[in-house]
């Protein structure tokens, strides 16, 4: 990947991490969010059907129980880590949120690029705009329920899922990163599993390791990897 001329001056990359996501989504918030995405996608007068979707979906996200010493719980705002419909419940909303505002920080050119991946962002930003204060700042009023931890690059290197992304002069580098907390263990090939199963996890770090464009070196140690 290559930077522009002298880029390296004035670009710099962070990362934003939001705490506890599920647990922290308000239901109330939620319905308001679909609601806004349902009558603003609908070309016909559909405000039936929408308040019929809306209590259908309100249903759904107030059937959220635990059990903690043999007791039930019901947490009267959060939505169920472990349902179905949470990960597309929490996309929707999060979508909102950069409709809103994230949309303005690329056009005034402040941020240069933004992608996210459920709750992990990949921000490169102009530092005679911005700076990496005004970023969480900015990304913490947002939403007073969702809390960010910002991560800077450290000699010009910084992790992102899994790929540790290095600055070089006027070059983006890639390597496959792996938590120090990984211990690289898969499914043991004489254990009582499927077959595919146990091939699965090969299938993916083959795949991951010809398809990314990582080094050729981050390439040649992450088979030796493979073949430990």
């Amino acid at each position: 990947m290559n930077w522009q001329k002298n880029s390296k001056q004035y670009m710099k990359i962070v990362t934003l991490d939001i705490k506890d996501l599920y647990v922290n989504l308000l239901i109330q918030d939620i319905l308001q969010t679909t609601k806004f995405w349902l009558s603003n996608h609908n070309n016909t007068n559909t405000t039936i059907l929408v308040e019929q979707a809306l209590q259908l979906l309100e249903t759904i996200l107030k059937q959220n129980y635990f059990q903690y010493n043999n007791q039930l719980f019901q947490p009267k705002k959060r939505i169920a880590m472990g349902s179905p419909i949470s990960s597309t419940i929490v996309e929707i909303y999060i979508q909102f949120l950069e409709e809103l505002h994230i949309k303005q920080w690329l056009q005034n050119k402040q941020i240069l690029y933004y992608k996210r991946y459920v709750d992990d962002t990949l921000i490169i930003y102009n530092q005679n705009k911005t700076n990496e204060q005004e970023i969480l700042n900015h990304a913490n009023s947002i939403d007073k329920h969702l809390q960010l931890k910002l991560s800077t690059e450290e000699s010009n290197l910084i992790n992102y899922l899994d790929l540790s992304i290095y600055r070089n002069n006027n070059n983006i580098d890639l390597e496959i990163y792996r938590k120090p907390t990984a211990t690289d263990t898969v499914i043991h090939f004489s254990s009582n599993h499927p077959f595919e199963h146990k091939l699965t996890s090969f299938h993916y770090y083959v795949n991951r390791m010809l398809t990314l464009p990582i080094t050729k070196q981050s390439k040649q140690q992450e088979w030796k990897t493979l073949l430990q």
